[in-house]
């Protein structure tokens, strides 16, 4: 059974290397998070151990799935730094193991950011992905809005530049 638990900063340092093996395997199969292949398991250990400070400090949540004792996915909730956008937030960094796909896992995770971001006052959540990625359809799936896409705005693991398509959500505070 998979279980969705929101990780505090000493929690996000003690998955690290879970956690980068799932984003190594990620980049590697081709998912378009941020990082170029190959991403070699140390580097993205510290990559993940790195945003243990902003855990802690609020500025951003995370989220893991974990099965059998094993990391099987991930999710990230950013807020907006700025005093005018305290009622935003992004949503970034949406993993799920290649072989955990396909069980609606992505669409769990986003649920329960989507969850803990309204009952934090939260109305509109933002994020971007690759046009013409699975993840489209989850977030098609999930009621998000497909505001447009921008050409060659960030490249894929193996460095071509794509389009990225951007999405919004409104939220209603329970």
């Amino acid at each position: 059974m998979t279980e969705i638990v929101h990780v505090s900063a000493p929690e996000l340092v003690t998955y690290a290397d879970d956690l980068a093996g799932l984003l190594a395997e990620t980049v590697d199969e081709g998912s378009s998070v941020g990082f170029l292949a190959p991403l070699d398991r140390q580097t993205a250990a510290a990559w993940w151990r790195e945003r243990a400070a902003d855990v802690e400090a609020g500025r951003i949540g995370i989220w893991i799935a974990r099965e059998g004792g094993r990391v099987s996915g991930t999710i990230a909730l950013v807020r907006a730094p700025l005093p005018n956008a305290r009622h935003r937030a992004e949503v970034a960094k949406l993993m799920v193991r290649p072989s955990a796909r396909g069980q609606g896992l992505g669409g769990a995770l986003l649920a329960a950011v989507e969850a803990y971001a309204a009952t934090e006052g939260i109305t509109l959540l933002i994020l971007d992905t690759e046009s013409g990625s699975l993840a489209e359809q989850v977030y098609r799936k999930a009621g998000w809005t497909k505001v447009g896409s921008v050409p060659g705005y960030a490249a894929d693991p193996a460095g071509s530049l794509k389009p990225t398509t951007f999405y919004y959500k409104e939220l209603v505070a329970p």
